[in-house]
């Protein structure tokens, strides 16, 4: 839902703007962080960023990295070069595709023309603009250096867009194999096996000796194609057209339930906490993942220090940027440790989750000085292990898929052409 509002900020000034939440609860929220009291609050009407239509909702409200990205460059050059930062602001609603982030653009820049700072306005869109985005460029308005800082930004999101796209082509492969061989088992299962099994049957007849692969295929085969279990439930029972559906049918169904509610519970504080956690100690993803957060920590956290953020600040902005709950809550204790008058290295070079190098750097960089710069050479060369570390995944993915493929093949080959033959011979023979 879409809010316009007129408040009257620390100053005594009044402004105005629109807001994107679910309640007013949630605007009077957001304005309580600003220092600003609601004077009025009303529903928008008419168009919005915010679409009735649920299609809209799903796939039209997103704005991608890349869109991000060359937002925040532009903005950046036109800062830089002197434009006005509402003419700029304008000029960029007139060039964007995006038809949602036209409208995004087209509120920030009436909010910023009202008096609304550039990050707080960025700050009502999280969607878009995460935590770490708003906390940097509103370092930079305070301290005056909003185009550096925003080509800074500019340069993490497309780091981020980097190492998103290099992922996602690592795991295309993989993924596209997976989905094919999952659809031939169950077409083999429900529409070969019944037949083959029909084979075994006339040539052995049913009391004939299979080895316990074939015996544990047919067994599958036949509980994905019967309603066995189905036509004992009570409430099944007595419907006889759902007991001629397959167990199959059902089966879907009911994992598509377990998954709905697994979904649910790892978006819970401490079901996501404990995924993190589980994908820590899977091998290959904790390399990744810990390579990937130790880069994100260092980049991050050199651009908010060096933008004049405190170190305690740029810890609670940085952990949440990460991504991962379990390193997020490394950093808060790191914070509180901090809090306690200790070296911000001292419990990093403790953790169990960054490497020992990332703390013996932060140790040389607190005796210089010179943190930013020591942590942005560990974050270069994070990244580089990073794409050393996906390149090598997708050597690797290409040969374990053909060995897996191979080996169900050549278990069903091996489980339908072994008692074919032998109750042939058998027949021949007698």
């Amino acid at each position: 839902m879409r809010f316009t509002y007129k408040a009257t900020n620390k100053d005594g000034k009044t402004i105005s703007g629109t807001f994107e939440g679910t309640t007013k609860d949630d605007l009077i929220s957001a304005l309580a962080k600003q220092g600003a009291k609601p004077v009025s609050i009303k529903v928008a009407s008419g168009n919005g960023p915010v679409q009735a239509n649920l299609f809209d909702r799903i796939f039209n409200q997103k704005v991608s990295l890349r869109d991000l990205m060359v937002f925040t460059r532009q903005l950046s050059t036109m800062v830089s070069a002197g434009v006005p930062l509402t003419r700029s602001l304008n000029t960029l609603e007139n060039q964007a595709e995006n038809k949602y982030f036209k409208s995004v653009i087209a509120n920030i820049t009436k909010d910023v023309e009202s008096g609304t700072s550039l990050g707080e306005a960025f700050g009502k869109y999280p969607k878009i603009f995460n935590e770490v985005y708003v906390n940097m460029v509103k370092a930079g308005e305070s301290g005056g250096i909003l185009d550096e800082i925003l080509k800074r930004v500019a340069a993490q999101t497309e780091k981020d867009a980097s190492i998103r796209k290099k992922i996602k082509g690592a795991m295309t492969y993989p993924t596209v194999i997976l989905s094919v061989t999952v659809i031939a088992f169950f077409g083999i299962m429900i529409f070969i096996i019944p037949k083959i099994g029909k084979i075994l049957t006339d040539l052995g007849g049913p009391d004939a000796k299979l080895p316990i692969y074939t015996r544990a295929l047919l067994d599958i085969s036949h509980f994905l194609t019967s309603s066995s279990i189905i036509k004992h439930l009570p409430p099944f029972s007595l419907i006889p057209v759902v007991n001629g559906i397959p167990n199959l049918f059902f089966a879907i169904i009911f994992f598509g339930i377990l998954g709905f509610f697994f979904i649910r519970y790892i978006r819970t504080p401490r079901g996501k906490y404990q995924w993190h956690l589980f994908l820590l100690k899977v091998p290959i993803l904790k390399v990744i993942i810990t390579k990937i957060a130790v880069s994100r920590f260092s980049r991050t956290f050199a651009s908010l220090t060096s933008a004049g953020v405190t170190v305690l600040d740029a810890l609670q902005v940085t952990g949440g940027a990460i991504g991962n709950r379990v390193i997020q809550k490394e950093l808060e204790d790191a914070a509180d440790d901090v809090k306690a008058g200790k070296p911000l290295s001292e419990p990093i070079s403790k953790s169990k989750v960054f490497p020992p190098i990332v703390g013996q750097m932060l140790a040389v960089g607190e005796e210089t000085g010179q943190i930013d710069t020591i942590l942005v050479k560990v974050a270069d060369f994070y990244d580089e292990e990073v794409d050393t570390v996906i390149d090598s995944l997708s050597s690797i993915i290409e040969p374990i898929m053909i060995i897996v493929l191979g080996s169900i093949v050549g278990l069903i080959a091996a489980s339908v052409m072994g008692p074919i033959a032998s109750l042939s011979q058998n027949v021949s023979s007698d």
